[in-house]
């Protein structure tokens, strides 16, 4: 969500500046002390110390007395963000919608994932998204304030609105989800590709932290999506439509996709096709992982994974040659992937890469594990209060 622009004068801009700046650091680098956030941000003393005693009073941070044992000299106070200041993360998908609870120090408080019985409509993941939350009101009323809700969508979102207009698997198209959703549970909604939200997760919190320029791949049932961060900010296009690399050609003989191509990435390597030689109806992420795990020495499961990695080393060289990245994070099933058999991807894209792209470049898993898209789409619903800490946009 947009933030509304500020009005005043320049040091109602500047007061509001400093306090974004400085909730967004304990935010995104967790515990700081004041004499931590004085250096960082250039401010003096007094400064950090009005903008802390602010941000303590709207109740986005706490400060504590650091260990004694461990200081010399004068003790300086440490600023956290708040784990009472939540939001709700959703992230519907074709066999279930799971629902979280994110608060602004990064902590996912609740995660209940609900299975469908069939790829949910519109109508079903509202329903289902407001009966959780709902279900979870007399602790959110208790315990915590919440922002609003982040959506976490597998297909195309348009930012502006949370229009999503194509989902594909979900089989979604010019639906005004995010409308839908705070009508139904009173609570402002911002929407946005999953793959997206999950890079920049992984950028300020997981594997992707100290590095400008990453591709994120996230595998899930509804297919593969792709996030892109070039120097240090998520590449989105016009609409917000950027980084559909689920659609790269890996096979020129390979599966028709349901795009009309032949061999896009997301046919070729696949949630189900590993489900299916692990004899899985169904799994999250987790589950899945300690499935194949467990499965390591079965030659099925292993033809499988080397089948599938194959296919996922083309889109990986793809993604080096165009983007030029420092790294290539790995989340989802694809996380499982290369854990079944470590370092053979990257043994299969120096083969075949170009030397110069491939020699630097570092491919790892995502960390952020099966709280990604959660902390992902609770991060697009915090926006509105980072940016403007104390325009408190609680409903």
């Amino acid at each position: 969500m947009t933030p509304p622009p500020a009005r005043g004068n320049n040091l109602d801009t500047v007061r509001q500046h400093n306090l974004s700046t400085v909730l967004g650091m304990v935010h995104r680098a967790g515990a700081a002390s004041r004499s931590e956030l004085t250096r960082s941000t250039g401010l003096n003393r007094s400064t950090i110390a009005a903008l802390v005693g602010e941000l303590v009073e709207l109740g986005l941070v706490n400060e504590s007395e650091p260990d004694a044992n461990n200081r010399v000299g004068r003790p300086s106070p440490v600023v956290t963000a708040s784990g009472r200041v939540c939001a709700i993360a959703i992230n519907p998908e074709i066999d279930a919608v799971t629902v979280g609870v994110v608060g602004l120090d990064g902590t996912v408080h609740h995660r209940v994932r609900y299975p469908t019985e069939s790829v949910p409509t519109v109508a079903d993941a509202v329903a289902i998204g407001r009966s959780i939350i709902d279900g979870m009101r007399p602790d959110l009323d208790d315990r915590y304030r919440v922002v609003g809700i982040g959506a976490a969508i597998p297909g195309l979102v348009r930012v502006s609105d949370g229009v999503v207009r194509l989902a594909p698997h979900l089989d979604w198209r010019d639906e005004p989800f995010a409308e839908l959703l705070a009508a139904a549970t009173g609570l402002p909604v911002d929407a946005g590709n999953d793959a997206n939200l999950g890079a920049n997760a992984e950028r300020l919190f997981g594997a992707g932290r100290g590095y400008a320029d990453l591709v994120y791949l996230n595998g899930g049932a509804s297919g593969i999506g792709a996030g892109v961060i070039v120097d240090g900010k998520p590449l989105t296009g016009r609409s917000g439509y950027a980084g559909e690399l689920g659609h790269t050609l890996v096979n020129s003989t390979g599966i028709r996709c349901h795009c009309g191509a032949i061999g896009c990435l997301e046919t070729e390597v696949s949630q189900s096709a590993l489900l299916r030689v692990l004899d899985l109806p169904g799994a999250d992420p987790d589950e899945l992982d300690r499935a194949l795990a467990g499965a390591s020495a079965d030659e099925r499961v292993l033809a499988e994974v080397e089948r599938q990695l194959g296919h996922l080393a083309v889109a990986v060289r793809n993604a080096a040659n165009v983007f030029n990245p420092e790294l290539i994070v790995l989340g989802g099933f694809l996380g499982a992937l290369i854990a079944v058999a470590p370092g053979r991807l990257e043994m299969l894209v120096t083969e075949h890469g170009l030397g110069a792209t491939a020699e630097s470049l570092v491919i790892a898993r995502a960390e952020l594990g099966s709280r990604l898209l959660m902390i992902g789409a609770a991060e697009l619903a915090f926006g509105s209060l980072l940016a403007d800490p104390a325009r408190i946009p609680f409903p």
